[in-house]
C-alpha cells in the first residue's frame, strides 16, 4: 500500500476556490464529508479573522444549496452544507480511494492524505484531471505493517522484550535475562534487538512531517488536462 500527500489546486469554477482565495488567511478544515447522488455534504470548521464575511459569501453562492451554522465563536465557526460541486468527493468515489480527514483548504489549495494501491492512486489522479483539478504529489511512501517492517525473529524478540519489561523505566529485565528467556546468546539477542530498533526508529522518523528524505518523498506538479 502506498500513502501519498497531495496538494490540489481547485479550479476557478468551484465555490471554495472563490471564497478561499478572497480570504487567503482563512483556513477551511473538512471534518466530515459524504457524497450524494449529484451533490456532496460536508462539515467544515472555518478559522480566520473574517469568518462572518466568509459565511455570508458561502450562503450567497449558487453551488451551496443548503448551509447551517452549527457553532460560531470569535474567529471560528463550524458549518454543515450541501454543494453541487464536491469535486474531491466525486474523484474519491470514482477511484475507490478514500480521502483521509481532516482535509485543509486555504487560498484555493487543498492538502490531503490518501492511502491505497498504486493502481488506485493512479485512478484518483485520472479523476482529478477529468474534473479539472491540478495537483502536486508532495510525498509518496510505502505503508508497511509491522510484520513487513521486521523479520519474524526480530518481531518475536521485540515482543518478548516488551512483555519482560526490558523497555520499562526503570528496566524490569536485563539484556542477559532476556537472552536467557529466549535461549539465545546475549550478543545474538543484542544484535537482533539493535536491528529491529533501527528499523522501527527509521520508520518513525520518516513519518515525521516536513522531513526531507530523497528516497521516500517526491514533489511532482500535475496540471489538469485541457
Amino acid at each position: 500500500m502506498a500513502q501519498a500527500t497531495l496538494t490540489v489546486t481547485l479550479p476557478e469554477r468551484v465555490w471554495i476556490q472563490h471564497v478561499s482565495t478572497a480570504h487567503p488567511q482563512t483556513t477551511f478544515r473538512v471534518l466530515a464529508a459524504v457524497p450524494g447522488e449529484d451533490t456532496g455534504f460536508a462539515l467544515v470548521r472555518i478559522d480566520g479573522d473574517d469568518v462572518d464575511s466568509v459565511i455570508e459569501e458561502m450562503a450567497a453562492h449558487s453551488q451551496l444549496t443548503e448551509l447551517t451554522v452549527a457553532e460560531h465563536h470569535d474567529g471560528e465557526a463550524t458549518v454543515h452544507f450541501e454543494t453541487t460541486a464536491p469535486l474531491l468527493l466525486f474523484s474519491s468515489r470514482a477511484s475507490g480511494i478514500p480521502i483521509e480527514l481532516p482535509v485543509e483548504i486555504a487560498d484555493g489549495e487543498a492538502t490531503l492524505e490518501v492511502t491505497g494501491s498504486r493502481e488506485r492512486l493512479a485512478e484518483l489522479a485520472q479523476q482529478f484531471e477529468q474534473f479539472g483539478l491540478q495537483y502536486r504529489i508532495e510525498r509518496v511512501r510505502e505503508r508497511l505493517h509491522a510484520s513487513q517492517l521486521l523479520s519474524d525473529r526480530q518481531l518475536e524478540v521485540v515482543e518478548a522484550a516488551v512483555e519482560a519489561g526490558y523497555y520499562d523505566t526503570p528496566r524490569r529485565c536485563s539484556l542477559t535475562e532476556l537472552a536467557d528467556e529466549l535461549d539465545v546468546a546475549k550478543s545474538t539477542c543484542s544484535e537482533t534487538l539493535h536491528r529491529a530498533e533501527e528499523a522501527i526508529v527509521k520508520r518513525f522518523v520518516s513519518d515525521l512531517p516536513g522531513l526531507e528524505d530523497g528516497q521516500a518523498d517526491e514533489t511532482v506538479d500535475h496540471p489538469a488536462s485541457d
